[in-house]
């Protein structure tokens, strides 16, 4: 009974990091601009020519 007490506040822990993660990259502007990734295959690449 004792490990499943164990098992939960790990648990609760590891969830409490994924949102400090998640709450990170909002802050951080990482859902910022959510319209060029989808559209960024549209665009052809440059490619260098060699001499």
């Amino acid at each position: 009974m004792e490990i499943i007490f164990v098992l939960i506040f790990i648990s609760l822990f590891i969830a409490l990091g994924f949102l400090a993660a998640f709450v990170w990259a909002i802050y951080s502007g990482q859902y910022e601009d959510a319209y060029t990734p989808s559209i960024r295959i549209l665009f052809d690449d440059h490619k260098k020519k060699e001499p």
